[in-house]
């Protein structure tokens, strides 16, 4: 059973991700003069086509690099010894303390409570017709997956399969793929509820909805 409160406290007691940034390959760094506590900005734009603010500079072979954040969050432990020094690829910079949204938390707690459906490799997914009709009609929930009900079409190196769905018998109450992209082996692909726990996991969603207070 969803234990709502206890989870809930969970996160408050941690109600953020420490973020380690690394250099991605070798080069001599320099910092921008971030210093502890400065709040910094993650990528933006529509499709986070802009990048986040520059954390530090990477050279390799006269070529400068910005090192930029991948998530809002304040600038924590930073390894200021490394400034002007040539590192491998790797070496931790420094951390960002981001703190977790409203939506983050409760994407958080529906990927503890649902039974998720995983990808068996990289591929491009897509419903079968019958499910995506269904979808678009009425919703993710108006889909019942069952044990052994074809619902997904595998597309890789040209090659098309279809994919049985495999567990309990529920809705589906998430969704964590977009059709037609690439997924990688492992991530779920759909997140399933008995349809005796949706009132309590709805619970835990507007609670969290109610209760969590965000922090820029």
């Amino acid at each position: 059973m969803l234990n709502v409160k206890e989870m809930l406290e969970e996160l408050k007691a941690s109600p953020y991700e420490e973020i380690e940034v690394v250099t991605p390959h070798t080069g001599v760094i320099q910092f921008v003069g971030l210093k502890a506590g400065d709040r910094v900005a993650g990528p933006g734009g529509k499709w986070n086509e802009k990048p986040g603010s520059v954390l530090a500079t990477l050279t390799r072979e006269k070529n400068k690099k910005n090192i930029c954040a991948t998530q809002k969050g304040v600038v924590t432990d930073i390894a200021a010894d490394l400034e002007g020094q040539f590192v491998e690829a790797g070496v931790r910079l420094l951390t960002i303390r981001h703190f977790l949204s409203k939506d983050e938390v409760i994407a958080r707690i529906l990927k503890k409570a649902l039974y998720l459906f995983c990808a068996p490799e990289r591929a491009k997914y897509y419903f079968v017709p019958e499910i995506d009709g269904k979808i678009k009609a009425g919703g993710e929930q108006s889909v019942k997956p069952r044990d052994g009900m074809e619902m997904f079409i595998v597309s890789r190196m040209k090659r098309e399969t279809p994919l049985a769905y495999s567990g309990p018998e529920g809705i589906i109450y998430a969704v964590y793929f977009q059709q037609g992209d690439n997924v990688d082996g492992g991530q779920p692909l759909i997140g399933v509820c008995q349809e005796s726990q949706l009132t309590l996991i709805q619970d835990v969603v507007n609670r969290v909805q109610g209760e969590w207070e965000e922090q820029d």
